[in-house]
C-alpha cells in the first residue's frame, strides 16, 4: 500500500516527481507510515498516542510552506492516498466477503481520516505562514529604519536586509509622514501593498512607497484616522530627505500656512515650503523691504499690504485690482499714490518688488507682519 501510494501521488503531482532522498523524501515517506501505521495502531487501541502522528502531519504543511509551495499539491496528495488506500481495503473486503454496509463505514473512515490529516496540515502550514510574517514584518521595519538612519547606513547592510525581508532595492521611493488625527479615536492599519514599507509604532510614524501610483490612489481612504503628507520622491539613499519635507508639511499644516486635508502633498505647496524654509531670513527680507510700512497704523498697514500684493501679482489697471479686491476703482487709486509716496522708486525696481512679493507672501502665509 506505501508503495503504491508513494507511485501514485509522484505520478498525478509533477511537483513531487522527484527522488525520495534528502529532506524531501524523509518527510514524504515519513507522512505515508506514519498514515498507516496509525490507523493499524488505533485497531488495537483507539486510544493509542497521536501526538508522533499530529506532529507529523503538522510538519508537512509547514515544509510546504517552506518550499514555497500552496496547500494545493498537498491536499492533491491526500486525496490520491486515500483512493489508493481506499482501493487495496476493497481488494482485500471484496476476497474475504465482507459486507456492503461494512465497506461503506470502511470508505467514510478513510476519507474522514483524509480530511482529518489535511486539517493538521493546514494547522501547520497557517502556523508557518504567519510566523514568517511576523518575521518579514520585523525585517522591514528594521530595514525602513536602516534607510532613514542618520548617519546612513552602508548600502551593502541595506542590501543584505532587504534580501532578508524578500524586499527588492528600488532606485526611487517617496515617503509619507504620518500622524493621528486628534478628532479622531480609532486608528485602523493601512491595507497597503507587500513593496511598502510601514512603521506606525515609532513616535513619528512614516511609510516608504516604490509606487506612488499605485499606493497613494487610495491612500486617503485607507487612512481612517491617520493625516498623511507625502514628500517628493526621491533617490533611494535621500529617502530621509523626502520625510524630513512631509513631516515639515505636516508642521506647517499644524500652523495653517497649508490647508489641512487627509493628504496633503509637498509636490502641491513647493513655493509655501521654499517660501518658509528659513524664517529668519524672509523676516529680515521683510523688515527691509517693508520698511516704509513702519509708521502706518496696523489698519492702514493691512489695507495697503493687500493693494501692494494684488498689484505686485497682476500689475492690473485700479478697476482690474478694484474688481479683484472688491472695493471702488477710486480706492484703488487713492492707494496707489499712497504706495507711490512710500516706496518711491522701489516700484519701478524688478528686484525691489520681487522681494516685496516674498516678504507680503509670506506674511499672508504666517499671518505675521
Amino acid at each position: 500500500m506505501a508503495r503504491d501510494m508513494v507511485q501514485e501521488i509522484q505520478r498525478a503531482i509533477p511537483e513531487y516527481q522527484q527522488p525520495l532522498e534528502g529532506p524531501f523524501g524523509d518527510i514524504m515517506t515519513q507522512g505515508i507510515e506514519q498514515a498507516i501505521l496509525h490507523c493499524v495502531d488505533t485497531i488495537k487501541n483507539p486510544a493509542a498516542p497521536a501526538d508522533n502522528w499530529v506532529h507529523v502531519f503538522r510538519q508537512l504543511g509547514k515544509v510546504e510552506f517552506n518550499e514555497g509551495r500552496s496547500l494545493d499539491c498537498l491536499q492533491t496528495a491526500y486525496r490520491v492516498g486515500g483512493r489508493v488506500a481506499w482501493r487495496h481495503v476493497a481488494e482485500f473486503a471484496h476476497a474475504r466477503g465482507v459486507s456492503t454496509d461494512e465497506l461503506c463505514r470502511a470508505a467514510e473512515a478513510i476519507f474522514a481520516y483524509v480530511d482529518e490529516i489535511s486539517a493538521l496540515s493546514i494547522q501547520g502550514y497557517t502556523a508557518a505562514r504567519t510566523r514568517a510574517a511576523g518575521m518579514i514584518a520585523r525585517r522591514k521595519r528594521r530595514l525602513l529604519e536602516m534607510i532613514l538612519a542618520s548617519p546612513p547606513a552602508s548600502p551593502q547592510a541595506i542590501s543584505g536586509l532587504a534580501a532578508a525581508a524578500r524586499w527588492t532595492l528600488p532606485e526611487w521611493v517617496t515617503m509619507v509622514a504620518l500622524e493621528p488625527r486628534p478628532d479622531q479615536h480609532k486608528l485602523t492599519t493601512p491595507a497597503v501593498h507587500e513593496e511598502v514599507l510601514l512603521d506606525l509604532e515609532s513616535a513619528e510614524p512614516c511609510m516608504l512607497t516604490t509606487d506612488p501610483e499605485r499606493d497613494l490612489g487610495q491612500l486617503e481612504a485607507e487612512l481612517q484616522g491617520w493625516r498623511a503628507a507625502v514628500g517628493p520622491t526621491v533617490r533611494l539613499s535621500d529617502a530621509r530627505i523626502s520625510l524630513r519635507w512631509a513631516r515639515r508639511a505636516l508642521g506647517l499644516v499644524h500652523r495653517g500656512a497649508i490647508e489641512d486635508a487627509p493628504v496633503t502633498r509637498c509636490d502641491d505647496h513647493l513655493a509655501t515650503m521654499w517660501l518658509l524654509t528659513d524664517e529668519f531670513l524672509v523676516r529680515q527680507l521683510s523688515a527691509r523691504s517693508l520698511a516704509p510700512f513702519d509708521g502706518l497704523t496696523a489698519k492702514q498697514r493691512a489695507r495697503l499690504s493687500e493693494t501692494l500684493l494684488a498689484w505686485l501679482q497682476s500689475r492690473g489697471s485700479a478697476p482690474e485690482l478694484a474688481a479683484k479686491l472688491n472695493v471702488h476703482p477710486q480706492t484703488i487709486r487713492y492707494r496707489m499714490h499712497q504706495l507711490e509716496n512710500l516706496f518711491g522708486d522701489k516700484l519701478s525696481d524688478a528686484d525691489a518688488r520681487l522681494e516685496m512679493e516674498i516678504a507680503l507672501r509670506a506674511e499672508r502665509l504666517t499671518g505675521k507682519p
